[in-house]
């Protein structure tokens, strides 16, 4: 995580860290919910990413923007990715602190989806209520396709602007590039062995390339994340929570975030040590 280290921090002596915690944690529950916009193509591991972030196995529990909740046995299985409405509120019993939003992928819906986003953004922004607001936007990328940038990302990143709420691109199945290195680099002539030993700077190269791509458009992201092999019980989203409490331009926004997340016990020790050195 970027400008928080212990060695960074001066620590009042009289700091108590309990006291702190309290503090953030009041602040929490009087702005209630954190909200998250995730988008991404359907093939993105936005789902599994969402359920390692809270800690959960089970499906999310869904409401409409009138709070209803929507009875997921009436849906018919084909369907089903369509209950993503991007109005709909997802959440998730093992950290309800936090609300989700999900846009389902652009290649289902082109640009229809990608004005419903826009709409969404403006009727959010609108909103007095800290609560009611989208505080960060997670845009997962697949690095597992051949074209991992494809027409929607060029279309978002230079159509929506998303005013104070700020963007982090989270790269997916990171995985897939060490793999694709592997079998290049063999081809070339490597042996198995050295071509896994230089897969990853294969794969540091692309990841390069892929940050210069974003760059260039008017709607640039505020921070970037690499997640891999998500599926798998030892991995965890760590670096996405260090990242997203980052990027947020807010100390109060960081407070709730930071108290809210369950995934890192570092990141909330660090930013209660910065907000008292501060």
């Amino acid at each position: 995580m970027s400008g928080v280290t212990q060695a960074n921090v001066n620590l009042d002596p009289n700091f108590d860290a309990q006291e702190e915690q309290d503090r953030w944690e009041e602040l929490a529950r009087k702005a209630k919910r954190f909200r998250i916009l995730i988008i991404g193509r359907t093939n993105a591991g936005k789902t599994t990413i969402l359920k390692k972030f809270c800690d959960s196995t089970d499906e999310p529990e869904i409401y409409n923007n009138k709070g209803e909740k929507i009875d997921r046995s009436t849906i018919e299985p084909t369907t089903k990715r369509g209950i993503h409405d991007i109005n709909n509120e997802m959440i998730f019993q093992s950290n309800p602190g936090f609300i989700f939003h999900d846009s389902r992928g652009f290649e289902a819906g082109g640009s229809d989806e990608l004005q419903k986003v826009k709409k969404f953004m403006f009727q959010q922004s609108l909103s007095g209520k800290l609560v009611d607001q989208v505080h960060v936007i997670w845009y997962c990328i697949p690095l597992d396709d051949s074209r991992p940038f494809q027409h929607a990302e060029k279309q978002f990143f230079s159509e929506v602007g998303t005013g104070k709420v700020p963007i982090v691109v989270v790269f997916t199945k990171c995985e897939a590039l060490e793999h694709e290195a592997v079998n290049v680099l063999e081809e070339q002539g490597y042996s198995f062995k050295d071509a896994v030993k230089g897969s990853a700077d294969y794969a540091k190269k692309h990841l390069q390339t892929a940050h210069l791509k974003l760059q260039n458009y008017k709607y640039q992201p505020q921070g970037y994340v690499y997640l891999q092999e998500m599926d798998k019980p030892n991995t965890s989203c760590k670096t996405l929570a260090e990242c997203t409490a980052d990027v947020l331009n807010s100390s109060n926004l960081q407070a709730i975030f930071v108290s809210t997340q369950q995934v890192s016990i570092e990141l909330s020790v660090c930013y209660a040590m910065r907000s008292v050195a501060e």
